[in-house]
């Protein structure tokens, strides 16, 4: 059994069916290398501060969420505002409709999740479950909460177990109409057509993801460890700076610095003024 922590806790519930079953990511992005900014000459590790232009950093209390309703107009969101809006977990995901595996097209499918009985007593049910949908050819679909929001699910067999993947919401697909209307829609030259699934008919092989590689990922691994036999880690200061240091954002500083030079001594005035 996995150590890892689960993401979710609760019950599937088929009619007056509860399965206890505990949810775990299908997927991990510990493979991909990330990096951090690092100041070569003093060492040090590059911050980022959350600024306000003419003003300087500002502390996380005095930050509000904003919608743009229209260009530069907002409306503004205490953060506990949208945090009470957050649904209560019910801890329950009942599925409420089964539809044919393949029927729903994979632009909906967004993130796939275990699903693994939650203790001894929960496997009968749960194995019950998987070799119906297995047997029938179909998905289950529900909605649940998690961390707060509403998700919706379809639940599927995979090897001994069960696989859910949430969904997207309607409003978050595009359709694809506009993006194909130039394309012919006519029909293709018969003999191409032919040479074409001949070619796909020679290629076709089951799918194994072993045999695709993430050529870029492993470069840049080989290009680390190549340094490292060359040259030992570099010590980076990793604590905050001492006193008020600030990060300054050069850029914005160039540019408040002209306009105050172009407005002259008007600038100054609404400056004094605030």
């Amino acid at each position: 059994m996995t150590s890892a922590r689960p993401l979710w806790t609760g019950n599937l519930r088929l009619a007056l069916v509860s399965v206890p079953v505990r949810l775990y990511p299908a997927t991990k992005t510990g493979a991909q290398i990330s990096f951090h900014q690092v100041h070569e000459p003093s060492g040090k590790r590059i911050r980022y501060q959350k600024t306000v232009p003419g003003i300087g950093p500002v502390d996380t209390d005095e930050i509000v969420k904003g919608f743009e309703v229209n260009k530069g107009s907002y409306v503004l969101i205490d953060p506990e505002e949208v945090e009470a809006l957050k649904i209560e977990a019910k801890k329950t995901l009942d599925l409420v409709q089964f539809v044919k595996q393949g029927e729903i097209d994979p632009i909906w499918f967004d993130r796939p999740y275990y699903v693994v009985p939650d203790g001894d007593l929960a496997e009968e049910a749960y194995s019950v479950l998987r070799d119906a949908l297995r047997s029938s050819g179909r998905l289950g679909l529900g909605q649940f909460v998690m961390r707060g929001r509403e998700y919706v699910a379809a639940l599927k067999p995979c090897g001994n177990g069960l696989l859910l993947e949430t969904l997207r919401f309607a409003d978050e697909v595009r359709s694809a109409a506009p993006f194909f209307a130039d394309v012919d829609a006519g029909t293709s030259d018969n003999e191409l057509l032919g040479l074409a699934k001949e070619l796909i008919e020679r290629k076709s092989a089951p799918f194994d993801p072993r045999q695709f590689k993430d050529n870029y990922t492993a470069a840049v691994r080989n290009l680390i460890d190549a340094k490292l036999k060359r040259k030992k880690p570099v010590q980076v200061e990793e604590e905050e700076p001492a006193g008020s240091a600030q990060v300054i954002d050069l850029v914005e500083a160039l540019k408040r610095s002209v306009k105050t030079a172009d407005r002259g001594s008007a600038s100054k005035t609404t400056r004094k003024a605030s």
